[in-house]
């Protein structure tokens, strides 16, 4: 029996070295096999941040070429603006040699009248040009756009008839052509007829350099029939807005320049009354009128002759007597000529 035991005895014990073996194997498998698996995770999570990181300087190169590409864009279309400059300029100063050499060779085949023509529209801009610049003492120069009106500028040229005064008319080429009588009286006593465009639509009239002129040309044409004289030409152009600032500056810019260019001045106003901002009583118009003229000696008001400017006729004598009174002598653009 003690025998049969000890054999057991060694039995149970060969068996469980045997299954402890047989764990400890399994668990060194296990840890191998995870080992193993944790090795390739950190390789993938490696390789995927490499891509990652490559990916992101491949965007941030793509990035930064595109910032570059629209940025060459820009200078080279600066350059191109520039040296077509250059290039009109030289042009220009080509042709001006060029032209020097043909005034030089066919001066005496010069018209007189053009020469006298050019040299007239030249005196006219620059004085109107150094129109704030008088030193006859204190003068004032009413001015009114927007018209003629059936309601409204009859009305003005009855209080300008009773005071004897003549002002500038900044009328439009659409209006004209509407009411040519009104221009006509106008024009008959003695007031200047400018030229302040055909439509007064913005995005019409601003379009490019090319629709500016053609609207001052529409309207010259317009008053030219409307006063019966084919051979006048106000050679005065008030923009629709003014003549500087605002959206469309880059191309009242280039009109500015085509338009003395021609011959043809351009001028806005050094004072107003807010008759077209809704100023509406004898008081708003006055009060705007003190603040807006400064104290200064030479004066261009600007008022309207619009359909719905009412208040313009009904404060105009006002508008008289309170520069009669601070010792205003009032002009017109014929003065200048």
């Amino acid at each position: 029996m003690y025998h049969i035991d000890i054999v057991g005895m060694r039995k149970r014990r060969n068996l469980k070295i045997v299954i402890a073996i047989i764990i400890v194997s399994i668990i060194l498998a296990l840890c191998s096999i995870g080992y193993i698996i944790h090795n390739r995770k950190v390789a993938m999570l490696a390789s995927t941040n490499i891509v990652v990181e490559d990916t992101d300087n491949i965007i941030a190169e793509e990035q930064k070429n595109t910032h570059e590409n629209i940025d060459t864009n820009n200078k080279e279309e600066e350059i191109k603006e520039e040296k077509v400059e250059n290039n009109d300029n030289s042009s220009d100063k080509n042709n001006k040699g060029d032209d020097s050499n043909k005034d030089e060779s066919q001066e005496s085949n010069t018209d007189p009248v053009v020469s006298e023509e050019k040299n007239k529209n030249k005196e006219f801009i620059d004085k109107i040009n150094n129109i704030y610049n008088g030193e006859e003492g204190k003068r004032v120069f009413l001015t009114f756009d927007d018209g003629p009106s059936e309601s409204v500028t009859p009305k003005i040229l009855d209080i300008l008839d009773k005071y004897d005064i003549k002002a500038t008319f900044f009328v439009l080429g659409c209006n004209a052509k509407s009411h040519p009588d009104i221009v006509k009286r106008a024009y008959d006593s003695g007031h200047y007829i400018a030229n302040h465009g055909y439509s007064h639509k913005y995005s019409k009239i601003y379009k490019n350099t090319s629709t500016v002129l053609e609207e001052y040309n529409k309207t010259e044409d317009a008053i030219r029939v409307a006063i019966g004289n084919p051979e006048y030409s106000s050679n005065l152009f008030r923009f629709p807005g003014g003549a500087y600032g605002g959206p469309y500056e880059k191309i009242k810019k280039k009109a500015r320049k085509e338009l003395n260019k021609q011959g043809i001045a351009y001028l806005d106003w050094s004072a107003l009354t807010y008759d077209a901002e809704g100023a509406d009583t004898k008081e708003e118009i006055l009060c705007n009128l003190k603040e807006t003229m400064n104290g200064w000696n030479n004066v261009v008001i600007l008022m309207h002759d619009a359909p719905d400017k009412e208040i313009t006729y009904k404060t105009l004598e006002d508008v008289i007597k309170y520069l009669e009174k601070n010792g205003y002598d009032f002009k017109n653009i014929y003065d200048l000529i």
